[in-house]
């Protein structure tokens, strides 16, 4: 008799110490399970970011599919000698992560502009390039062109190699204290119908 409640004993025990655990364990169990959903939460949070920068994700939609994805295939972002490739994120998405999270965030406006259509056609979109360019050009000459320099650095340029109107203008540039995007817009996408070149 004596064999057969001692495992009912045990069982009623431990059933109460989870119903009422004593103070010591009960901040043990909430570091644990704190501790657990933090690593879970980061894990799918961080799958999530990246999962939203890869090319697949930023032509999903035919509004990029359409209009900006084929100007860049025309690009040497996409197709080149090397083969190395320059996708969306690798522009327009910072690398070091609290830049990153507000890049997100703010992506957020662009979800809300395809849920209402505000360029869901091609009509749409022509009537808004201008807009969205100036708007992602002024974010870039805010960062220095942060992206930009991820793969192109003033330093590391092997100006001997650079046609000399190329030397001459980022020797100029560099002197001046101008970043990418003050000479090079419209490198990965058609520019805007409005746009005039202030140097011309």
């Amino acid at each position: 008799m004596n064999d057969n409640t001692a495992p009912k004993s045990r069982l009623k025990r431990l059933l109460a110490f989870f119903r009422k655990p004593s103070a010591k364990y009960s901040l043990l169990s909430l570091l644990v399970v704190g501790f657990v959903s933090g690593i879970l939460f980061w894990g799918g949070f961080h799958t999530a970011m990246d999962a939203t920068n890869t090319l697949e994700f930023c032509t999903g939609c035919h509004e990029m599919r359409d209009t900006v994805f084929q100007e860049y295939k025309e690009t040497v972002h996409y197709t080149n000698r090397t083969g190395v490739r320059a996708v969306c994120s690798d522009c327009h998405v910072p690398k070091d992560w609290a830049h990153k999270v507000v890049r997100k965030i703010k992506a957020s406006k662009e979800v809300y502009g395809k849920l209402v259509g505000t360029i869901d056609t091609k009509e749409k979109f022509e009537a808004k390039r201008m807009e969205m360019a100036e708007h992602e050009w002024a974010s870039m000459k805010a960062s220095d062109s942060r992206e930009c320099r991820n793969c192109h650095a003033f330093d590391a340029m092997s100006v001997q190699k650079q046609k000399p109107k190329a030397r001459e203008n980022h020797a100029k540039a560099q002197k001046e204290g101008k970043t990418c995007i003050d000479c090079h817009k419209g490198i990965a996408h058609l520019l805007p119908k409005e746009y005039v070149d202030p140097d011309e």
